[in-house]
């Protein structure tokens, strides 16, 4: 029996010691996600079979959706009949999937990006054209995930979005300060929301938009009105945007930024600091936003230029315009609230 116990101690010390050094480097690569992926794929396969699923994905929501609702989003949308129509909205979803995918994005971040970008033409579905909430939950469900589910399969979430990761800051996503940013962006966006609809848009909507049933939600808007949907749009700001900017950690490069001579560094190093002289961690902030922003913008001129009747471009314009300035305000204010 002493003999047993001797030689089970070692056995343990082992099995101890490996599962600490496979924790150690799950922490180590929480960071971002692997680019390998879950499964045993090739790296240069896996984004166009997560763009083929997609793809596939959304085809079949959109086909549920539509029989479930007896057609209600096709009533208030038009298909394309065009082959050129088709390859610009293909083209720009195809082109939304590889700036998430080359830009290391998980399936987490991608969802926040899909609501931040198409929650915008269902609000107006649902707000001046009689489109149900139901429906317009359905079909940003369906366009959030045939996203996310194809990333959630091939790439493993970032370190910032699982609770067990070794990060940067871990205390400043805990769940009263998640609460206290999603509350800022929401009010970001309520705000915005609320004082377009009564000074900019009326005049907009009248001028550019035809076949809409009334004008009367633009200038009944209230802030309490409003809260249901910028809650949403809120919590994917702060969870798209401020939890990896708040979790990034120094770098080599913060030194030589804050070590940086003007008068020592030549005219290429001194256009470089002037443009892109920024730490780690606002750099982040930076691209989130601007990836946020741009994503938003076209997303939301190109459905309501292509896919609703009647919008003319400069109200298209318009329209984007009030969700990419309610977006940029968010990622500013989040970037005060977790800068140094």
């Amino acid at each position: 029996m002493a003999v047993t116990k001797r030689s089970a101690k070692p056995g343990a010390t082992a099995a101890s010691e490996a599962r600490a050094a496979l924790d150690g480097a799950a922490d180590a690569g929480g960071a971002g996600p692997s680019q390998q992926g879950r499964g045993k794929l090739p790296a240069a396969v896996q984004f166009p079979v997560a763009a083929a699923m997609s793809f596939a994905i959304a085809g079949l929501g959109y086909g549920v959706v539509g029989e479930l609702s007896k057609g209600e989003l096709a009533s208030v949308t038009r298909s394309q009949d065009t082959w050129e129509g088709v390859a610009v909205l293909a083209g720009w979803r195809l082109l939304e999937l590889a700036l998430a995918w080359f830009g290391t994005l998980d399936g987490l971040d991608v969802a926040m990006l899909g609501l931040l970008s198409h929650g915008p033409t269902l609000y107006l579905l649902t707000t001046f054209y009689t489109l149900s909430p139901a429906v317009a939950l359905s079909a940003l469900a369906v366009h959030v995930l045939s996203a996310a589910v194809p990333f959630y399969l091939l790439r493993p979430l970032s370190g910032v979005h699982r609770p067990s990761a070794k990060v940067a800051n871990r205390e400043l996503i805990d769940l009263p300060l998640q609460l206290y940013t999603t509350a800022l962006s929401t009010g970001i966006y309520t705000v915005v929301l609320v004082l377009s609809l009564r000074f900019l848009l009326p005049r907009m909507l009248a001028v550019y938009f035809t076949h809409l049933p009334s004008l009367e939600p633009a200038y009944t808007a209230t802030y309490a009105a409003v809260l249901p949907v910028t809650v949403l749009f809120g919590a994917a700001a702060s969870t798209f945007i401020f939890a990896p900017f708040a979790t990034t950690g120094k770098s080599e490069d913060d030194d030589k930024i804050g070590q940086f001579d003007p008068v020592k560094a030549s005219l290429q190093q001194t256009v470089w600091w002037n443009f892109w002289g920024y730490t780690a961690k606002t750099k982040v902030v930076i691209r989130r936003t601007a990836a946020a922003v741009f994503v938003t913008g076209v997303s939301t001129y190109l459905a309501c230029t292509m896919s609703i009747h009647g919008i003319e471009s400069t109200g298209a314009i318009a329209y984007a315009a009030v969700w990419v300035f309610a977006a940029l305000c968010a990622g500013l204010g989040l970037g005060l609230v977790g800068g140094d």
